[in-house]
């Protein structure tokens, strides 16, 4: 009977550690693609109809078959382990929402920063602001049917990005790419926190 009782308590749920990362880059690169296709719950999504209205600020230049757009946030969530949960807000990618952007941070581990390679630019403004906040981030490659593929090296020097940040291809419609992702991010934000509490060298 008692290694029945130990066995019981051997068996008690484990109450998972939750994370938050957040998923950002330019407009219509594939943040809430990435975060629908990897949820395991029914994703959370503000998206409104692009209107004539918003025309002269919504920048279409290359995604001119979107007619969609999220307003507010995307959000998800993935068990990576019986312990560990991650919950995933995808920001807003046009500039007239970007005030967004402090609150969803907030408290986050750290980012994805998803990159089309025939739009560069536009993941400028996110690395831009992860790295002034201290956010650990992976770049993610979104790999577009017809976009061109170039080695990580490559994309490294023309985002300027420092050398420990992870690069890494995906293809944001597929669960496995897009959970490898997270698994980068995570392993990332990690090993930056280690770094950082790493006694200094005399």
């Amino acid at each position: 009977m008692v290694f029945g009782r130990a066995e019981r308590r051997r068996k008690q749920a484990v109450e998972p550690v939750t994370l938050k990362i957040l998923v950002a880059g330019g407009f219509g690169v594939g943040k809430t693609t990435l975060v629908g296709a990897v949820s395991e719950i029914k994703p959370l999504r503000t998206e409104e109809q692009l209107t004539e209205a918003g025309r002269p600020v919504d920048d279409t230049s290359g995604v001119e078959g979107k007619h969609t757009t999220t307003v507010a946030m995307d959000f998800g969530r993935i068990t990576l382990r019986e312990d560990l949960v991650l919950y995933l807000f995808g920001t807003p990618g046009q500039d007239r929402f970007w005030f967004l952007w402090d609150e969803l941070a907030t408290g986050a581990l750290g980012a994805v920063v998803l990159a089309d390679t025939r739009r560069l630019e536009d993941s400028f403004a996110a690395i831009d602001y992860f790295e002034r906040r201290g956010i650990p981030f992976t770049v993610a490659v979104n790999c577009f049917e017809g976009a061109d593929r170039y080695p990580a090296e490559t994309v490294r020097e023309a985002l300027d990005l420092d050398p420990d940040v992870s690069i890494v291809d995906c293809d944001a419609r597929e669960k496995d790419s897009a959970r490898d992702v997270l698994i980068d991010v995570v392993q990332h934000a990690l090993r930056m926190s280690e770094k950082q509490h790493e006694p200094a060298l005399s």
